[in-house]
């Protein structure tokens, strides 16, 4: 067993500074918001509430959550069909502990998926990507894995993603439901970016293969609210089996979830157009950032797409091979290592979300600033690229490492 890398890379580096160092922490996804007002006060109100809550849920919130996805995203669910837990990633380890799956993931994928994988003791299969295609899984690709295997198979599906900050497409979802129900696959949508979708056109899965689809989501990203440690389910009727079966394992588990945590979040999902108008801010803010360091890096041949939506860039040294061959970089971990070790850039590599060690591929979360300052001059993001002053008022440290990297291999 081995620690998280994502909360390794916090750790090592929050120790540094406790000592005076400077790091500039691109390795976390950590959002950098504060929580909506109103939510903090919801929970400062219901801090009294002390019971014990029913395994799947506060019913309350279980149905503030069921009418967002009803108005927001036109998807029927009821609220017995919602399950909340401490994070989505508890809910997606106890969805891989109850049954014997063969789990398939795009490679890369989020870092605690594989590990999950094997704590349950499932078997595990990559999925191919290429930079060409986004770092997103092709139909026919996850076809060809799919016909090789009997068993009953899992495919963990994040989007936008983690670690890329790509998203699909309504005609990929399309396709890749195509191939889920030919081969009976059972998929967990990670949604858990969905409303920091940069231009708001996030399209579910669940609306071309509702039957084998449970959205994965919570309030960790969007919400600014990680330490909250609160996640939910929503199956589709057709999985009500597997949702008794995490239940059980549930009740035998975590119990329930902080009830004031529960109690506080029904404000977040209830105070629909007050939410709406505060994460139209945040995702002003990180997609302005995603542009300038995108280009930043491609103007430098780090090949970077620009992201879609969440807070995290995958870019591709592999055009300094040679250099980064000279000083004895051969690898991604050896690579992140350097820029830590050299310049307290702490960041991760691609061999952390399922890559081949040999391509030189880094994680970066762009989460390194001043949350709350941002969210106050958010307008003066959209003008980022015009002026150096407001990169180093606004993204101080977010702009020194970007150009410690690219001033290295220029």
């Amino acid at each position: 067993m081995k620690y998280s890398p994502t909360l390794q890379i916090n750790e090592q580096s929050k120790k540094l500074i406790a000592s005076g160092e400077t790091v500039y922490q691109l390795g976390f996804g950590q959002s950098p918001f504060p929580v909506p007002k109103s939510v903090v006060e919801a929970l400062q109100t219901n801090a009294r509430q002390k019971d014990y809550l029913p395994v799947m849920g506060l019913l309350s919130l279980r149905e503030a959550i069921a009418n967002y996805y009803q108005n927001k995203l036109n998807y029927p669910v009821s609220a017995e069909f919602i399950m909340i837990g401490p994070g989505s990633k508890e809910l997606i380890f106890l969805c891989q502990m109850v049954k014997n799956w063969h789990v398939l993931l795009p490679s890369p994928s989020w870092v605690s998926y594989a590990p999950q994988a094997t704590y349950a003791n499932n078997k595990l299969s990559w999925v191919s990507t290429t930079f060409e295609n986004h770092w997103q899984i092709k139909a026919q690709d996850l076809a060809t894995v799919c016909q090789q295997i009997q068993a009953p198979k899992l495919l963990i599906l994040n989007y936008p993603n983690n670690p890329t900050g790509q998203t699909y497409q309504a005609e990929e979802l399309q396709e890749i439901a195509m191939v889920a129900k030919k081969y009976k696959l059972t998929i967990i949508a990670d949604e858990i970016y969905e409303r920091l979708h940069f231009s708001g056109e996030h399209h579910s899965l669940t609306t071309y293969y509702p039957e084998g689809t449970i959205i994965s989501s919570g309030i960790s990203k969007w919400c600014g609210a990680g330490g909250w440690r609160l996640g939910h389910f929503v199956f589709p009727e057709t999985l009500r089996a597997l949702q008794n079966e995490m239940a059980a394992l549930a009740s035998e588990t975590f119990s329930c979830v902080s009830a004031p945590i529960q109690y506080a979040t029904i404000k977040a999902y209830t105070n629909y157009e007050a939410m709406e108008d505060y994460i139209k801010r945040p995702k002003i803010v990180l997609q302005a950032i995603a542009e300038y360091m995108a280009t930043q890096f491609n103007q430098v041949n780090i090949k970077c797409h620009n992201a879609s939506g969440g807070f995290y860039l995958f870019p591709d040294f592999e055009a300094h091979r040679g250099f980064l061959s000279s000083i004895n970089i051969f690898t991604s971990k050896q690579l992140a290592a350097y820029l830590f070790n050299q310049f307290k850039i702490a960041t991760l590599p691609g061999s952390a979300f399922g890559m081949d060690e040999s391509q030189l591929c880094l994680r970066l979360a762009y989460v390194d600033f001043d949350g709350s300052t941002a969210l106050t001059n958010y307008k003066q993001f959209q003008k980022l690229k015009q002026h150096e002053k407001l990169l180093e008022q606004l993204i101080p440290k977010l702009h020194k490492a970007t150009g410690l990297i690219c001033n290295w291999l220029q």
